[in-house]
């Protein structure tokens, strides 16, 4: 059975101007083009198809809305890094996922979506700090764990909680074995129940200063 029974396809945005009524609480997923984002949200979902997911990086060219309740969604947001696009492309990508962060104010968090055998490259920093500019809470999510062994993935969850910063919570994760993904749906849960009115105030981000991720597919 389904973790979220009801979840479903909502719509698409290719501008800012797209996107679905602010309403409700969303939390965005983020992360390279090659990195399992996809299969990561159908395994958190327990919706096998529900993300598109390819052999070939750059499946996800859109910001894709899922909804998982009324008023409950998870944003899929377009991969970066991929290479294979043009640059007008891939700063169009760029500018829609930056007005994305800067205009949503249902967005209670964003879980970054790593390979753990390569993890914080520098558009992977670019994101880190684009989600932190909204002052939400960030679930770095190092996939395809399987690939290593035990002590392998346990050393690089270290090094990347050290390096990335006491701000972020991490773990190893992959939709192949199942491994984590218990611990990642607890994780999107905390966020989309988050309520900032219990917090300091936090208004839309001024991307100013802020890089945009080389988003490309």
């Amino acid at each position: 059975m389904s973790a979220y029974p009801n979840v479903r396809f909502l719509t698409s945005a290719n501008e800012v101007k797209q996107l679905p009524p602010d309403v409700g609480v969303e939390v965005a997923v983020a992360g390279r083009s090659n990195a399992g984002k996809s299969s990561a949200i159908n395994a958190i979902t327990h919706r096998k198809g529900l993300a598109r997911t390819s052999k070939t990086p750059g499946a996800t060219r859109l910001i894709n809305f899922f909804e998982l309740e009324t008023d409950r969604r998870l944003v899929d947001l377009p991969g970066y890094g991929f290479a294979a696009v043009s640059g007008t492309m891939r700063q169009h990508w760029g500018t829609l996922i930056e007005g994305y962060f800067r205009k949503r104010t249902s967005l209670r968090g964003v879980i970054v979506v790593m390979d753990i055998r390569h993890p914080l490259k520098d558009q992977d920093w670019d994101m880190l700090r684009l989600a932190q500019s909204r002052s939400v809470p960030v679930h770095l999510l190092l996939t395809k764990a399987d690939k290593l062994g035990r002590g392998a993935r346990a050393a690089s969850c270290v090094a990347v909680r050290c390096e990335a910063g006491k701000d972020v919570t991490v773990q190893a994760f992959s939709a192949l074995s199942g491994e984590g993904v218990p611990e990642a749906r607890g994780a999107l849960e905390r966020m989309l129940r988050r309520n900032p009115e219990k917090e300091t105030p936090v208004g839309p981000a001024d991307p100013t200063g802020v890089s945009k991720p080389g988003v490309g597919g």
